[in-house]
């Protein structure tokens, strides 16, 4: 575990395991913290993987304070991180809010990007547009603050109840509402961001091949829009698992590194 900190003296927060394999970087949903990626990450490394995992700004072991919590600042931290680290070229993996984050960090990226992959993530686009009718309304997202502000833990709770479309128990539910307990109070302007953010041409001229993970009984993140993510990169693939919701890493953990770790064969 280490910190990287920035010009203005604040700290992000990641761990960082060695490995003989390709590196896969992992980039959590909002609100949440890398501590979610734990299983994941103890699979990768026993296949070998060199593993660097984040907590956004605002989020986990990250300081809290960050004045800029936008998807841009976070690709930012991701970027400078694997940079500092001297990593061989990455493989990305962002989850939820986490996927928008690692597209615009692969962009950045270029050739020290090997893959990328999308866990039901929120991209090319979270909301609506008179081009695109998938996801959810602009004004619901933007309302977040005030539902949040109405009586955080109940929100918490709810949210974390829905992540998951397959029965994962009571103890994995708490875990997740513990983990989004801790989050700041500026995070929000993360998944605010989500409200205006497009990155279809991003997705649409990345070079590199993208898997695209779908729950096909995802409530959080719309199932079409993976599916439209992996077809639109022009190297893109799409895993769906269909009884799974918004978190097929804990709703059937091992296939899905075994997608992961079949992905990076591939390279």
């Amino acid at each position: 575990m280490a910190y990287h900190q920035r010009s203005d003296g604040r700290r992000v927060y990641f761990e960082h395991y060695v490995g003989t394999k390709t590196p896969f970087v992992l980039s959590h949903g909002w609100g949440m913290s890398s501590t979610i990626w734990v299983d994941v990450i103890e699979r990768l490394l026993k296949a070998g993987h060199e593993v660097l995992a984040v907590d956004h700004r605002g989020c986990g072991k990250s300081d809290r304070d960050f004045d800029d919590v936008s998807i841009s600042a976070l690709a930012g931290d991701i970027v400078d991180i694997v940079a500092a680290r001297n990593l061989r070229p990455v493989i990305l993996n962002g989850w939820s809010l986490g996927g928008a984050v690692v597209v615009e960090a692969a962009d950045r990226l270029g050739a020290a990007a090997a893959g990328l992959v999308l866990t039901c993530a929120a991209s090319p686009r979270y909301v609506q547009a008179d081009d695109f009718p998938y996801g959810g309304q602009r004004a619901d997202v933007l309302g977040m603050p005030d539902a949040i502000l109405a009586n955080r833990a109940t929100f918490f709770r709810g949210l974390s109840e829905g992540v998951c479309a397959k029965d994962v128990g009571q103890p994995t539910i708490e875990w997740m509402t513990a983990m989004f307990m801790e989050a700041g109070p500026t995070s929000i302007q993360s998944l605010l961001n989500l409200a205006d953010i497009d990155q279809r041409a991003i997705l649409s001229n990345l070079s590199i091949p993208v898997l695209s993970v779908v729950g096909g009984k995802d409530v959080v993140v719309q199932p079409e829009i993976g599916e439209l993510a992996g077809k639109m990169a022009p190297k893109g693939q799409v895993a769906r698992f269909e009884d799974c919701g918004h978190a097929p890493f804990i709703e059937e953990g091992p296939l899905y590194v075994e997608k992961l770790l079949a992905f990076a064969s591939a390279l």
